[in-house]
């Protein structure tokens, strides 16, 4: 298929190349800034514009790959209302696209892209669009990048995306916060490595309810008690400790 990337941050960098990957011909990569489309036009191993009339008009699809807040814009800078048209972004609508473009949709990755990752990651891809016809392309492009395609509308993409972030963000997040407590604390974080993982690797075999472990789960308030009295001086973590472990006693 006939390609061109609108977008040149994470989510177009790890797309074009998966999708380049897969066989498909990156015709153009469009950038606000020359030098970022230019790179990753040169990734790519094709051409790059900055000029909304230079984009290439030949494209079988036009993938926005662009944040969230910047769709609607870039979308009516495009102006190409013969054409298929697919925005990447979780929580808007597909039909945002749908008074500029005659076939249109919504081509999701549900994973975290970085573009100077060294890898390529397993993405499940997240798929809609305005017609039967788009629908069957999108599957098709979507299934030779990934084994897990799914369709969904906008309101069951926007409960994905939510736990996309709960999942990904927010535990990224603790991390973060266990790594400055360990830096203040003079603890080697990176040795928690392993048991991040080993957590991580059950959920392949077993649900997360019934692999939860810990001091809440099993009642040891004592415990408990310990480790909150040495999060006094770490307010933040405090409060986060004392609220999950409210809700891993209700889980029981």
């Amino acid at each position: 298929m006939n390609i061109v990337i609108i977008g040149t941050g994470n989510t177009a960098t790890v797309l074009g190349k998966k999708l380049k990957k897969a066989g498909h011909h990156i015709l153009q990569v469009f950038g606000r800034n020359s030098k970022e489309a230019s790179a990753l036009a040169y990734e790519l191993g094709t051409e790059s514009t900055n000029y909304w009339n230079v984009v290439n008009r030949n494209a079988d699809l036009y993938i926005l790959a662009v944040s969230d807040i910047a769709v609607e814009e870039v979308f009516h800078e495009l102006q190409l209302p013969d054409k298929t048209i697919v925005h990447t972004a979780a929580s808007v609508s597909k039909d945002v696209l749908k008074d500029g473009a005659e076939h249109y949709g919504v081509l999701y990755p549900l994973q975290s892209l970085k573009k100077d990752s060294d890898y390529l990651p397993e993405i499940p891809v997240v798929i809609d669009a305005s017609d039967k016809q788009t629908l069957a392309m999108l599957d098709v492009l979507a299934h030779s990048i990934s084994d897990r395609v799914i369709e969904a509308g906008d309101e069951t993409r926007v409960k994905l995306h939510l736990a996309a972030v709960m999942v990904n963000n927010f535990t990224n997040h603790l991390y973060a916060l266990v790594e400055k407590y360990c830096k203040d604390e003079g603890l080697d974080f990176y040795l928690f490595l392993p048991l991040i993982k080993e957590t991580a690797a059950r959920l392949d075999t077993v649900s997360p309810a019934k692999s939860q472990t810990g001091p809440a789960l099993r009642g040891d308030e004592t415990t408990i008690e310990k480790h909150l009295l040495l999060l006094k001086k770490y307010p933040q973590l405090e409060t986060i400790y004392a609220l999950l472990s409210e809700s891993i006693r209700q889980s029981k």
